[in-house]
């Protein structure tokens, strides 16, 4: 269908000419081999032969020709009458690159700090539907996790591991200058660039939110030039590539036959077998398309584009569907010395959540018993009272044992997301190397998700006959910036000032309603007023608005001395509403140096740059009242005098000496390139140490007015390696091959957990196994003076000759008591990581193969924690595995490191080959490219359950969800993990 349909649009006139050349080194006349040409605001594109000779295909008109080589500098000609036009490259020279910083931008020679680049040509492909997606196993040091492949699930990211326990832990997100930018306004199509600042004198100028590093994002504008169009659409189609390894309805009947002491229920006689994770998931169809349009002229670009993404989960009932739009545009004036530019966004998202449960239940479902009851031979349910009908589908009435199809079809859960954005910069030259500039942005998203629970729904509905819930949430963020830059040289130094002013205001309003008991299922979601539940003091109502401001005033000084020696310095003082009135201004310093050792002694190195840096930055609590005395209404209402009236309390503790958290970073680095800039890279060494940890610690109550306070005590100590390799391999005619490497060391050190008089002792004990049966089962130890992730726990020996599970006896008493027989069984954070990249080119066709890897993390298989050893068997279906293990499954479960297994991981995380036509003169296309490409097509793993990416923070429902403290356990609630391939086009016109 591709093919025809270029066929056909080939039918159309453009008028087009050749143009070739010879792009040569500048040094030494040779010629380069394998550089890159592009036609501006097209994708149109060439690659220089053995020789050095291109040949470009370029339509009529006003057009500029892009010239690239890795380690030169990029070059923008015009193309005028001549049809020959010979270039000469620098080597070197791409260090002029510019790489975005706070508030600027610098050359990457220039660069003291911990920065990382990522261009938009190095982002990986394929379905990417969150920016930071473009980012993952891309930049050392930089963690991007989700496990499984739930469409509407959000992405971890840390940088640099974990710096704090009790505020922010992912890096702040800038988008074209708006600090706390949302990435739902934003489409992956629109990316230029992201760079990463991941060192402490980068991200000082952030002051309080930059402790856990800082991502900037810019999105794409126009050029002068004549319009361009481009569109990038493609169809994907996704499916389950892991599902948790159970018992089918034959293996189940084999195993209790081979068992004959235990007891199990066939609940249709031997008639049925059930593949619930069959009835369950889909073939994911999704299908996105980019449209866009760019150009510019006499002072002015603009680039405008519409993206819009369907997106259909594995599971029923699952995805989103997504339109977003943004314009840029800027204008100069009075003489090219004003430059105005407007960004302008809008968003508009709509979600089916579904249930994440349904996979949870799916993995124990009886496979002897159909999910609808029409499908029980007759006589069944007379025979067995337990079974039952609820709308036609079959549930039994066990403990925690769920109907997975009836929990996806009976049952609603949507959202919808809103955002609009607007920013206005302005820009005057005041005089040569002096101007001034002033931004304005406002931002607002408003979000609503509406869940009901059928009347005759098992699950959660039937004990309210209906339940429904509608959350609402709007947040606001305005800022106001002003900038004085000015740019001079003083006796061959080229120095630039920075000063600037900062006002953020941001505020957050939401509303929750819930109630049950409705006459029809019908009225559901559009008329909450109809449940019962409100006129006899079941319903709740609940909302609430904060509000936060931030003043800061900033400077920045940077030096290049000779393109030789370089310099860094910053300050930033800064004002918080959500600190305490005594510790709301803080300042936050930093200085960075460096030096080109390349340009003092004859090695055998293009560039030997060694930089220094340190820089101290905060970090900021969860919430933005914390500081302050709250009081709000309890959970609870109380009846007198004929009327359910809600009792209020005590929300906080006052703590008027709270304060941001502080972050003190020293990094290490060297910048190399080789070999005529064809190998590059740089290996950094970093130590951070967090102070002042905010945390809620329990407090005497009274004479406290509330059980916890939120303090800053303890402290943590980061540290890791981290290298990073680009190595132009291969260069010539009809082949290239371009391999990128990087590498990443953590280690996180819980130094101490206390301060003064708030304490909680060295140790903590958290993260609950849960129910059934383990809800006393804590999993992770917290302890100071050791690594964070500390999985705990007895030590499995396996099975004495009476069939009873053996535990290590570590205290040596001569006999095993948990309380006292527990010990590290296992760490849920990694030690390290990597990242492979590897773009070819051959002829018209291009592949990138790009493998990603993580190591030394472990995860608690808590399917296995209870139902591979499940004790005697019922309705429930079991882990395949038990058939290796009945001894185990006949004694009672209990967690041990039977449980705890090692997920290191190698994958083909990203994949893609494309081809690009050669179109006849006179085609309307510019350009055609179409591709194929795949995510997560394979995976080498030891640990057996569903994905073993690393769990960064704890989900579960024990009182620390989302708490960062508890990483590696793997939930039994985990949206299986998928496996995706897409079919695209790219054109150009």
């Amino acid at each position: 269908m591709l093919l025809l349909f270029v066929a056909g649009m080939s039918n159309f006139a453009l008028a087009q000419r050749t143009v070739t050349g010879t792009v040569t080194d500048a040094d030494n006349g040779e010629p380069l081999i394998g550089a890159n040409i592009l036609v501006v605001g097209t994708s149109a594109g060439a690659v220089t032969d053995i020789d050095g000779t291109y040949s470009i295909r370029v339509p009529e008109g006003d057009q500029r020709l892009e010239f690239t080589y890795t380690g030169y500098a990029t070059q923008t000609i015009e193309v005028g009458a001549s049809n020959v036009i010979d270039v000469t490259m620098s080597p070197g020279e791409a260090l002029e690159e510019v790489v975005v910083i706070g508030y600027g931008t610098q050359k990457s020679k220039e660069v003291t700090s911990s920065i990382v680049s990522v261009k938009e040509e190095d982002f990986n492909q394929g379905n990417i539907s969150n920016p930071v997606q473009l980012l993952q196993g891309k930049v050392a040091g930089l963690t991007v996790a989700r496990a499984g492949g739930n469409p509407n699930g959000n992405f971890s990211v840390r940088l640099r591991g974990l710096g704090t326990i009790g505020a922010n832990t992912e890096p702040l997100i800038v988008i074209d200058g708006v600090p706390g930018g949302d990435l739902n306004s934003i489409d992956p199509n629109d990316v230029a660039s992201i760079d990463v600042l991941k060192d402490g004198s980068a991200a000082a100028i952030y002051g309080t939110r930059g402790a856990s590093g800082v991502i900037l994002i810019t999105t794409k504008r126009g050029g002068d030039g004549n319009s361009s169009v481009s569109y990038n659409g493609f169809v994907g189609f996704e499916g389950v590539d892991r599902a948790v390894d159970v018992f089918d309805a034959a293996g189940l009947r084999q195993f209790a036959a081979d068992n004959p002491d235990l007891s199990f229920t066939d609940v249709s006689n031997g008639q049925i077998s059930t593949d619930a994770f069959d009835e369950i998931t889909r073939t994911g169809i999704n299908h996105t398309h980019n449209l866009s349009l760019s150009g510019g002229s006499n002072g002015s670009s603009y680039r405008v584009s519409a993206n819009y993404r369907d997106v259909e989960g594995i599971a029923l009932n699952t995805g989103f569907d997504q339109l977003n739009a943004r314009l840029n545009f800027s204008q100069k004036a009075l003489n090219d010395r004003l430059t105005l530019s407007t960004q302008l966004t809008a968003t508009s998202r709509n979600s089916d959540f579904g249930f994440d449960e349904a996979f949870r239940y799916a993995t124990i479902w009886n496979p002897t018993a159909p999910l609808i009851g029409d499908d029980l031979p007759a006589g069944e349910l007379l025979r067995d009272e337990a079974n039952r009908l609820y709308d036609g589908y079959l549930q039994q009435s066990l403990f925690d044992y769920q109907n997975p199809l009836a929990i996806l079809e009976q049952n609603t859960n949507q959202g919808q997301r809103r955002v609009l954005g607007i920013n206005l910069r302005g820009v005057y030259q005041l005089a040569e190397g002096l101007e001034l500039g002033g931004f304005y942005s406002q931002q607002r998203t408003n979000f609503r998700q509406q869940q009901y629970y059928d009347k005759q729904a098992f699950f959660r509905g039937t004990n309210r006959n209906g339940l429904a819930n509608q959350f609402s949430e709007e947040a606001t963020s305005e800022l106001v910036e002003s900038t004085l830059r000015y740019e001079t040289n003083f006796g061959g130094a080229d120095v630039e000032f920075l000063g600037g002013y900062s006002y953020q205001d941001q505020g957050v309003s939401n509303f929750r309603v819930e109630g049950g008991d409705f006459l029809s299922d019908q009225l559901a979601l559009n008329n909450l007023s109809a449940g019962l539940d409100f006129n006899n003091g079941r319903g709740s109502i609940s909302s609430f608005r904060t509000e936060r401001r931030l003043i800061a005033f900033f400077g920045r000084a940077q030096v290049n001395i000779d393109d030789t020696y370089f310099g860094s310095a910053s300050l930033r003082y800064e004002g918080s509403s959500v600190f305490g009135e005594n510790n709301q201004w803080g300042y936050f310093p930093a200085i960075s140096a460096g030096v080109n050792i390349a340009r003092l002694a004859e090695i055998p190195f293009d560039q030997l740059k060694v930089r220094a840096g340190y820089g101290v930055s905060g970090n900021t609590p969860g919430g933005d009242y914390i500081p302050r005395p709250r009081f709000g209404p309890s959970s609870t209402s109380f009846f007198f005098n004929g009327s359910y009236i809600p009792s209020y309390g005590p929300r906080s503790n006052p703590n008027p000496d709270l304060k941001w958290e502080v972050k003190s970073d020293v990094t290490v680095g060297i910048d190399f390139a080789l070999m005529d800039y064809r190998l590059t890279g740089s290996l950094e060494y970093y130590n951070t140490e967090t102070d002042d940890l905010i945390l809620g610690v329990t407090v005497p109550s009274p004479p406290a007015i509330f059980p916890t306070t939120e303090v800053n005590v303890g402290q943590i100590n980061n540290s890791g390696f981290e290298l990073a390799i680009q190595y132009q391999a291969v260069q010539n005619d009809n082949f290239s091959w371009s391999p990128a490497f990087n590498f990443s060391t953590f280690d996180t050190e819980l130094v101490s957990l206390s301060r003064g008089e708030f304490s909680f002792g060295n140790f903590l004990e958290i993260a609950n196994l849960g129910a059934p049966g383990q809800n006393q089962t804590p999993l992770i130890l917290v302890e100071e003076g050791a690594e964070l992730g500390q999985i705990y726990g007895p030590v499995f020996e396996g099975i004495d000759d009476a069939g009873q599970v053996m535990f290590a006896d570590l205290n040596g008493d001569g006999m095993f008591v948990e309380e006292d027989d527990r010990t590290i069984i296992g760490n849920g954070l990694p030690d390290f990581q990597l990242g492979f990249a590897n773009t070819f080119t051959f002829g018209n066709w291009d592949a990138n193969i790009f493998f990603r890897g993580v190591f030394g993390h472990d995860l608690v298989n808590t399917f296995r924690a209870f139902y591979e050893a499940p004790g005697a068997i019922t309705s429930y279906n079991i882990l395949a595995s038990t058939a290796d293990n009945v001894a185990n499954q006949r004694s009672q479960a209990k967690f041990s490191s039977l449980h705890v297994e090692s997920a290191d991981f190698v994958k083909l995380d990203n994949a893609s080959i494309g081809y690009r036509f050669d179109l006849p003169t006179g085609n309307a296309f510019r350009s055609v490219r179409a591709y194929v490409s795949g995510q997560n097509l394979f995976t080498i793993t030891g640990y057996s359950g569903v994905d073993p990416e690393p769990r960064l923070f704890d989900t579960g429902d024990d009182g620390f969800q989302n708490n960062p403290l508890a990483p590696g356990i793997d939930r039994r609630n985990t949206y299986f993990r998928t496996r995706s391939v897409q079919i695209g086009v790219e054109l150009g016109f």
